[in-house]
């Protein structure tokens, strides 16, 4: 199998080296650039063609970490895009072209000190998938009358984990489900949400786009 191939921005030094040797010892990825800068940054996507950006928002240089992967999902729409910020509000979430380009993450910088979770988002991006931070997701609930909000308590807790990049069988161990059930409630949140006769990636990324849409900060 082939290594997911990474580009990490970072400005700060030290915070760059750190994630390059943490993503540089899992097998599974291969760390091919780095920089500190997001005009460099696009240089960089168009020289390396990576699997996966790993960039920080605020970055050194004219464009911060948004416009530059904007700029690259243009140039680049399957490079897949892991924002880190510092920020935990929904609104930097929603500023993302998430209907209209697949392969994004968002995830808070304390959260990355957790290497698995970068690792989880970064293969994440790699799908196509959308993959939010666990701590934003925290603070949004249904809007009332939204079609999340008709969903019983548990399809919500279902369709939060989902949204936030875990497999079937991820979500059947946090749930205490077995994976037949995670399975059952997913096509059943499929249903009600009016997704169907497509992959089963892209009726995932919709799944979690509708949660993101149809809440508001707690």
């Amino acid at each position: 199998m082939e290594k997911i191939r990474v580009v990490v921005i970072e400005d700060e030094a030290l915070f760059r080296e750190v994630l390059v040797d943490a993503l540089s010892r899992k097998s599974g990825l291969e760390v091919v650039d780095t920089t500190d800068n997001a005009e460099k940054a696009i240089v960089l996507a168009r020289q390396t063609k990576p699997d996966v950006m790993v960039m920080d928002i605020e970055l050194a240089g004219e464009m911060d970490g948004i416009d530059a992967a904007l700029a690259i999902k243009r140039e680049n729409p399957e490079i897949g895009i892991v924002i880190l910020s510092a920020h935990d509000d929904p609104r930097y979430v929603t500023s993302l072209p998430l209907g209209e380009s697949t392969g994004w993450a968002y995830l808070l910088k304390q959260t990355v000190r957790d290497v698995s979770t970068l690792v989880q988002a970064i293969e994440g991006c790699a799908r196509g998938m959308v993959v939010m931070d666990p701590a934003v997701m925290a603070k949004l609930h249904p809007r009332k009358g939204s079609n999340v909000y008709r969903l019983t308590p548990r399809q919500q807790d279902v369709l939060r984990l989902l949204a936030e990049g875990f497999n079937n069988a991820t979500i059947a161990r946090k749930l205490a489900l077995t994976e037949r059930s995670v399975e059952s409630y997913i096509n059943v949140i499929y249903q009600h949400l009016e997704l169907a006769g497509e992959s089963e990636i892209n009726m995932r990324v919709k799944a979690a786009l509708a949660f993101l849409k149809s809440s508001q900060r707690r």
